[in-house]
């Protein structure tokens, strides 16, 4: 279904970060060719390591290679990718996405991308159900971008609530419906 698809991934600083890795091998089992930018906070969750060996692709998460000072332009990012995922995306990425805010590559590369963009928020179901957030999450729906709703259940912080990341399987299968639709 995926083959000769583009998909970019952005990984932010959540813990269901560890679910992207699912998503990955999803998506590149079914022929789809992965990149994935990480925030620096989201490598406290999982590693690029992790997330480079399942995409078969180096994991971006600067401007420059700082081995080498080969450029990742963010412009070509967006160019490239047919569809790109934001999944987790915290309340802080949420926000500076809303509010145009580039101060990363994912960011950058958000900003720059004419393909469709899927926002999978994850976090407290405080900080879902806050305002500033809410309000953010409308902004970028109205903007174009598809938000896959969180879920209920058991929280990091211990409570029970919505705000868990919708599931890998759930969010490959809402990538397939998109990515079929734009074939029409």
């Amino acid at each position: 279904m995926f083959k000769g698809k583009n998909i970019l991934i952005g990984v932010t600083g959540g813990i269901a970060a560890y679910k992207t890795a699912t998503i990955i091998r999803l998506l590149v089992k079914e022929g789809a060719s992965v990149k994935v930018i990480m925030t620096e906070h989201a490598k406290k969750f999982i590693t690029p390591l992790t997330l480079a060996t399942l995409s078969k692709n180096p994991v971006l998460n600067e401007f420059s290679d700082p081995e080498d000072g080969s450029w990742n332009s963010h412009v070509e990012l967006g160019l490239w990718a047919d569809l790109f995922l934001i999944a987790p995306a915290t309340a802080n990425t949420i926000a500076k996405m809303a509010n145009g805010v580039a101060d990363n590559l994912l960011l950058t590369s958000f900003l720059s991308a004419r393909c469709t963009v899927v926002v999978a928020p994850s976090m407290d179901m405080d900080m879902l159900k806050h305002p500033a957030t809410s309000q953010n999450i409308i902004t970028l729906s109205s903007r174009g971008n598809i938000i896959l709703e969180p879920t209920n259940g058991e929280l990091a912080s211990g409570l029970s609530g919505k705000g868990r990341m919708a599931e890998p399987e759930d969010i490959v299968k809402e990538i397939r419906n998109i990515l079929s639709k734009k074939k029409r």
